[in-house]
């Protein structure tokens, strides 16, 4: 097998592991790191073989891109102080003691490639702790915390891993001039998404097809973390940035194929890249049998040591961290999502699993520094990573249901339901006073408005069925009972109409352009 083999295996990997997953209980990116050790203990699959410097903006943009249409500018203004404690702080603590116990502990080893070490693995995954916590019916306001601490922790440790990697490769290291590198770094990638983020709003407008910028998405990560690095900036801040710009700004409310479209697109790329992403995690396995050769006991020593600082250091910071949000939070706001027990603080702590970013940063460290000479202990910092990284998202990703279960952490359905029902509400509101407007300006018939007030209420209705009273509920039962049958019978007469154009795509003459545009209308119609 060569890479390219190797490479449409995990993709087809990523593709089965989601209904695997679901159906055995367990996290696709958990069953991905499983199959890429698996692959990485066969013979016949080759060691992976990717330049350390293409890693990062070739797996990183698209994943933040797609994690931020997850969330919103709002949600992150909301969630401020949580997010800064946990994606800025905690990373800060967490790199300062995995440097200051790795310093200790491995011979020889300098302050700024320790403090390289503590910087890759120092911020949680963000794709591994909102896929299990997906799956495990987590409180929204635990997801949120976690979903916004993934993706700015990202940015906080690889502005440091940078200037860390800096100091280990020339040999120097000045404070006030890392700080200034992160501030210039940070301001850089601020201006780059935004200028990005604009450009190509505009450019959505002008392009127009539905295609085309779906397209225009699909690059637009690349291009912003890459220019931004050109920069000098940091490139996932950038792609942040870019991303929430036009998750705010992007698309008309009333443009529904490309809205449509581009989830199922997008969905698509998350999972074949986090698929990808998480196999070659298992499949750094082969680097670290290789390392370790010889030498199994010492490297698994420094590796328990280092694993034990991340976890209790999670922890330490978590408690008191939560019990100060929460007496900020009582005084002040009243919106941000913050823990409410000490149950979900330790769902929050054993959910800190490390995952894609930290297996970039390990494998993206450069080979030689500035003189010629070899990287300092790059072999064992890669394979104390591969330590963090197996453990807290074998260990914890597979023990992570057990405890939710165990604590009885479980979403509030009924405040999601009771939001549901205002949406709905207020969507049918609005249909209301749109129907309002359109009489003042036109004359429209008694029968024609009252058909329109019941659509405009069924709006909401079908929305959220607790809307209505019983007696329109009931209603409102019969008539979906109705519509499911016109649309049966609807469907298999477009199907059947679908099968006849398309047989006659084979036919002698036939112009398949004509054809599947025919298709298509059919298509577009049986959406409806």
């Amino acid at each position: 097998m060569d890479q390219l083999g190797l490479l449409f295996m995990l993709l087809l990997g990523a593709l089965l592991s989601v209904p695997v997953g679901a159906r055995l209980g367990l996290p696709a990116p958990v069953l991905m790191t499983v199959l890429g050790i698996v692959l990485a203990l066969l013979d016949f699959v080759p060691n992976v073989d990717i330049p350390p410097e293409l890693i990062l903006p070739a797996l990183l943009p698209p994943l933040l891109y797609a994690a931020v249409r997850r969330t919103s500018w709002r949600q992150f203004a909301a969630n401020k102080r949580p997010i800064f404690l946990l994606a800025v702080a905690l990373v800060f603590v967490t790199m300062a003691c995995v440097a200051a116990v790795a310093h200790a502990i491995v011979p020889g080893l300098p302050i700024a490639a320790a403090f390289a070490l503590g910087a890759l693995v120092a911020p949680p995954d963000p794709v591994a702790a909102t896929a299990v916590a997906g799956q495990l019916g987590l409180p929204r306001r635990l997801v949120s915390i976690l979903e916004g601490e993934g993706l700015f922790n990202d940015v906080t440790a690889i502005v440091l891993y940078h200037v860390a990697i800096a100091a280990a490769v020339g040999g120097t290291f000045s404070p006030w001039r890392a700080g200034l590198d992160l501030v210039l770094s940070a301001v850089v990638a601020v201006a780059v998404g935004l200028a990005l983020g604009w450009a190509t709003n505009k450019l959505l407008s002008v392009l127009g097809d539905a295609t085309l910028q779906i397209g225009m998405t699909l690059l637009v990560p690349y291009v912003s973390y890459v220019l931004a690095e050109e920069l000098h900036g940091s490139g996932v801040l950038a792609v942040l940035t870019t991303a929430m710009f036009l998750a705010e700004y992007a698309f008309d409310a009333d443009d529904v194929m490309t809205r449509l479209a581009g989830h199922t697109v997008w969905d698509v790329v998350d999972t074949l890249v986090t698929g990808v992403a998480f196999g070659l995690v298992g499949l750094e396995l082969h680097n670290a049998i290789r390392t370790a050769s010889g030498r199994w006991t010492e490297l698994l020593g420094w590796s328990a040591v280092v694993v034990a600082v991340v976890i209790l250091v999670r922890l330490l910071w978590l408690l008191p961290a939560t019990w100060l949000t929460q007496r900020l939070h009582a005084r002040q706001d009243k919106d941000e999502d913050i823990p409410t027990s000490w149950r979900e603080t330790v769902v929050m702590w054993w959910s800190g699993m490390r995952g894609v970013a930290s297996v970039a940063l390990a494998l993206a460290i450069p080979l030689e520094t500035e003189d010629g000479s070899a990287f300092p202990h790059r072999e064992e910092i890669v394979f104390i990573a591969f330590g963090v990284i197996m453990v807290t998202l074998l260990l914890q990703g597979l023990t992570l249901p057990w405890l939710v279960g165990r604590l009885g952490v479980r979403a509030d359905t009924e405040r999601e339901k009771q939001y549901e029902k205002e949406l709905a509400v207020r969507a049918a509101k609005a249909a209301k006073q749109r129907l309002r407007e359109i009489e003042s300006v036109e004359e429209l018939p008694e029968e024609l408005s009252e058909q329109m007030l019941r659509r405009a209420f069924d709006i909401g209705l079908r929305i959220s069925p607790d809307v209505g009273d019983e007696e329109r509920r009931e209603a409102q039962e019969q008539r979906a009972r109705r519509v499911k049958r016109i649309r049966r019978i609807h469907g298999e007469m477009l199907s059947a109409a679908r099968h006849e154009v398309l047989a006659a795509r084979s036919e002698p003459g036939a112009d398949p352009e004509i054809v599947d545009r025919v298709l298509r209308h059919l298509d577009v119609r049986s959406m409806r």
